[in-house]
């Protein structure tokens, strides 16, 4: 007896799902865009690691000469109490970066159990998921963030994450949540379906596979949001101002009037520092979309002259 063209169709598209797993990240090192990112977040996380090696310094020592512009000895000055400014921005990115990939896994992890995994349930249990996303999303969040972490002042980076985390999560739920629904209406997944696929082999199966870019979009985004989340609670004297990180120099810079001072050296570095973890975080994202969306993959060829089979 002949296999039935539905159940032939399921299982080459099984197929297909397992072969871009095994060449995603292949494919994901050969994107132009993609290899860029990773190259500078790998290297700033290389620098966070080994940081007691690469800083020059004790970050909190102030036995230097206060206010010192760039030199030799000194390659990004000194702040207003005398520390070395290049071995706190060093220290500062263990912070940063940990609370920004804290925050990442929180909030995705939070974003595919209460946006995804509901959705494979009852249509109750779908409801009220649905409900409690839309309740924290209508909560006004910079504000409620605030409050938090008024209640949990001088915490440590993880408390801090934390935060950041569980206040952060209903967007991208809500995003990955109406992704679902749409492919649950697919031509693919209807046929895995009637070829008895249960609920949960179809979500990871079909439906996660096709979401990679979107789930990756929402964990960069959240990576981010958990930077400049922990910088801005530090500037607004929030945070533990004591802890090196990237948020407590700008803190310290403008309690100190490093811009009225013309101390350009005091702030410019981690906002700098900030905003190239973005630009990496975007070609990185940028790259994933253009390996996982076939459409991209083909536009990206066809301008270099190939042609996708």
């Amino acid at each position: 007896m002949s296999m039935s063209p539905t159940l032939s169709n399921a299982d080459s598209l099984v197929e297909t799902v397992k072969a871009r797993r095994t060449t995603f990240v292949r494919l994901l090192w050969a994107n132009p865009r993609a290899r860029a990112g990773l190259i500078i977040l790998m290297a700033m996380i290389v620098v966070a690691i080994l940081a007691p090696v690469l800083a020059p310094y004790n970050p909190t020592s102030t036995n230097f000469i206060p206010s010192q512009a760039p030199s030799p000895r000194h390659l990004l000055g000194t702040t207003l109490q005398g520390q070395d400014i290049l071995s706190q921005l060093i220290w500062g990115s263990r912070n940063s970066l940990g609370v920004g990939l804290a925050v990442g896994v929180i909030a995705t992890v939070l974003s595919l159990l209460i946006g995804v995994l509901p959705s494979i349930g009852s249509r109750q249990v779908n409801t009220i998921f649905a409900t409690v996303t839309n309740i924290v999303l209508i909560l006004p969040g910079l504000p409620l963030l605030i409050v938090l972490s008024a209640y949990l002042h001088s915490s440590g980076a993880f408390t801090i994450a934390a935060v950041i985390g569980f206040t952060g999560w209903a967007f991208g739920a809500r995003t990955l949540r109406s992704q679902v629904m749409t492919l649950r209406q697919r031509d693919f997944v209807i046929a895995a379906r009637l070829a008895g696929s249960s609920q949960l082999r179809l979500l990871v199966r079909e439906i996660l596979p096709n979401m990679l870019s979107l789930v990756m979009a929402n964990f960069m985004f959240s990576i981010l949001f958990g930077i400049l989340s922990e910088a801005g609670l530090q500037f607004l004297g929030l945070g533990n101002v004591n802890a090196v990180s990237w948020g407590s120099i700008i803190y310290w810079s403008e309690n100190g009037s490093a811009l009225l001072l013309g101390m350009w050296w005091w702030f410019i570095p981690p906002g700098a520092a900030i905003a190239l973890v973005g630009i990496a975080l975007a070609l990185v994202n940028s790259g994933i979309d253009q390996v996982s969306n076939p459409r991209l993959r083909t536009v990206a060829k066809t301008k270099k002259g190939g042609i996708l089979r």
